[in-house]
């Protein structure tokens, strides 16, 4: 029987959409599920949602809950790690109230920058007393690791625990084919991709259909003012970041515009809201929809603890399907964050990069990728810096 330890399970969404997908695989669907969480009411919470998902799919699935990190760890196959150390108060109102005083404007600040460094060095002892237990009570387990900032997370955890089995995991590349199938009006099954670079500022070096390339419908729809559409997936900034980022240096990036505003030099600029309103960027959006996600999540688990029934949908995370490809043997190709060991020879060994990865009994496996254009690795380069 599989186990499965969830830490941070007290977030129920995110929590529903791992176990949710697990229960549609055959190999997992009596699988031993240990939710944990500091947070009781919210860890009962994702427990009574896990277990009427388990009802309705007709599963053997167990559902443990636990306070306690270590007794979930004991004996896991599989380790999810979802969690934000210090959570939106205190901390990710300082990270955005101190820079402000000092003049530094900032997005989203999960990744780079003072917000990005602040919170990596919250969040990576966390990570490491994780992987100390993990050695200890479960040391074949395969760490999947979804916490920001991913690059220094995995990075960090990769050089003090270098036999530990991770990668880290981000749904960046699929929200993006997404967004690129809504504004070209295509099937986004029929869009054939290839990814790599570092998490959040990796870019599509492929990227077609059976027409061919879709780059020249890009440009051109940018050019046009056809492109972007109105946002699919963050209503409030209108994604021309990517496009104009896109149209500089010839490619399209996988994280969002509000984001990638971040993380380039050349367009949150002290005196110039001319560039801010041009490509609207959401300057202190992460606050906001950190308020608003709240209250979604609230009202979600409330209307999830009254239904008797929940509908058990696949969503798109890749948890489940690597989970599935190693206990069944069945080969599935995914895009992780592993330490370089070459898979990206244009970048420093041993940093954080993301790159297609085969998955198997074997573990995950990242391809090699040897033709970044020298433009993007300068900016991945600036990333690894940080």
């Amino acid at each position: 029987m599989t186990k499965l330890t969830f830490i941070g399970a007290g977030s129920t969404i995110f929590m529903k959409n791992i176990v949710g997908d697990m229960l549609h695989f055959e190999s997992l669907r009596d699988a031993e599920i240990a939710l944990m969480d500091i947070n009781e009411q919210r860890l009962n919470e994702s427990a009574t949602v896990a277990r009427k998902m388990i009802a309705v799919m007709g599963t053997g699935a167990t559902v443990t809950t636990h306070l306690n990190r270590r007794a979930a760890l004991n004996g896991a196959d599989f380790v999810v790690t979802a969690f934000q150390i210090g959570g939106y108060e205190p901390c990710t109102v300082t990270d955005f109230d101190i820079p402000k005083r000092y003049g530094l404007q900032q997005t989203i600040a999960d990744t780079l920058g003072i917000g990005g460094i602040m919170r990596g060095l919250r969040t990576v002892p966390h990570l490491w007393s994780v992987a100390a237990d993990m050695a200890e009570l479960c040391p074949n387990a395969v760490m999947l690791q979804y916490v920001n900032p991913m690059a220094i997370n995995t990075w960090a955890l990769a050089e003090r625990f270098s036999n530990l089995r991770q990668v880290g995991l981000c749904h960046s590349v699929q929200n993006t084919i997404q967004e690129l199938a809504h504004d070209l009006d295509i099937d986004q099954r029929d869009i054939r991709y290839r990814v790599a670079g570092v998490n959040h500022v990796a870019f599509f070096l492929k990227l077609e259909d059976d027409k061919g390339s879709l780059y020249p419908r890009l440009r051109d729809g940018y050019a046009a003012g056809r492109l972007p559409k109105a946002p699919l997936l963050m209503p409030r900034c209108p994604n021309k970041v990517r496009y104009e980022v896109m149209d500089q240096l010839g490619y399209f990036c996988t994280e969002s515009s509000e984001r990638l505003a971040e993380y380039v030099p050349w367009l949150i600029k002290e005196g110039r809201d001319d560039l801010i309103d041009t490509f609207g960027i959401p300057l202190d959006e992460y606050p906001k929809r950190c308020i608003e996600q709240r209250e979604d999540w609230a009202r979600q688990a409330a209307e999830l603890d009254g239904q008797t029934s929940i509908p058990v949908e696949k969503s798109h995370e890749f948890a489940a399907e690597i989970m599935n490809a190693m206990v069944t043997d069945t080969p599935y190709v995914m895009h992780g964050n592993l330490a370089n060991t070459g898979q990206i020879p244009q970048l420093p060994m041993g940093a954080a990069v993301e790159t297609p990865c085969l998955v198997d009994a074997n573990g995950v496996q990242p391809s090699v990728v040897t033709d970044i254009p020298p433009q993007l690795v300068a900016l991945m380069r600036s990333q690894i810096n940080v």
